[in-house]
């Protein structure tokens, strides 16, 4: 390109910050108006307490394979469930659960929703490969640890790419353990204002943050 030649200009995301902006000014409006949500935030507690673990988690593995965030989950079971189940019975439940949803994701894009979700891609125009053994284990890397797409578009892509289930399974299943412990662990600490726990749970992103980029960077250089 010649110096002289236009930049391309990235456009704002208009309606994300219009969003942001609307929520915040919600948020300000219901202080204003004196709204405790220290006490709301109970209330939303002792409902899902009421609802009991087996529901909690029932549909912490289902939900998610619908769009709905796990992190969400994460960071309200251990605060909902902590004393009941202790901490480590919380993340163990929540692993349990994911495993769970990681299969169940993985049979609707490979099995029972395939022809449809091989339908909708081809309509917009795009293709997906199919996965061998030989890159399965490169291709779920990249995927899983390249941030924007949500977690569960990562496992119905790897599902229609025909990734082996063996592979698939432990290669998500592990990427997922570092995550999940830490917003277990800082959502018990946000919600019950321990800072230790919030310093614990940060602590992890952190590191796990660095690993996962030293990750990608290697096998970006493999794959060169």
């Amino acid at each position: 390109m010649s110096p002289d030649a236009p930049r391309a200009r990235r456009k704002l995301p208009i309606l994300k910050l219009s969003l942001a902006a609307a929520a915040v000014a919600a948020a300000a409006f219901l202080v204003l108006r004196g709204v405790d949500y220290r006490d709301l935030g109970e209330h939303g507690f002792s409902y899902i307490r009421a609802a009991g673990p087996w529901a909690f988690f029932s549909a912490t593995a289902i939900l998610p394979a619908f769009s709905a965030p796990l992190s969400a989950f994460s960071l309200t079971a251990g605060e909902a469930f902590g004393r009941q189940m202790t901490m480590p019975g919380v993340i163990a439940a929540m692993l349990a659960a994911i495993a769970f949803n990681l299969a169940f994701t993985y049979w609707l894009a490979r099995y029972a929703l395939h022809p449809l979700l091989s339908r909708v891609a081809g309509h917009y125009g795009y293709s997906i490969p199919r996965v061998t053994r030989e890159n399965a284990v490169s291709v779920a890397l990249v995927l899983r640890l390249t941030p924007g797409t949500p977690f569960f578009m990562q496992s119905y892509i790897l599902g229609l790419a025909h990734m082996p289930f063996r592979l698939y399974m432990a290669v998500s299943f592990l990427c997922t353990i570092p995550w999940t412990l830490a917003f277990v662990i800082l959502g018990k600490g946000i919600f019950n204002g321990n800072f230790t726990l919030v310093l614990t749970g940060a602590g992890i992103i952190v590191v796990a943050s660095v690993a996962v980029n030293w990750m990608r960077k290697r096998n970006a250089a493999r794959a060169a």
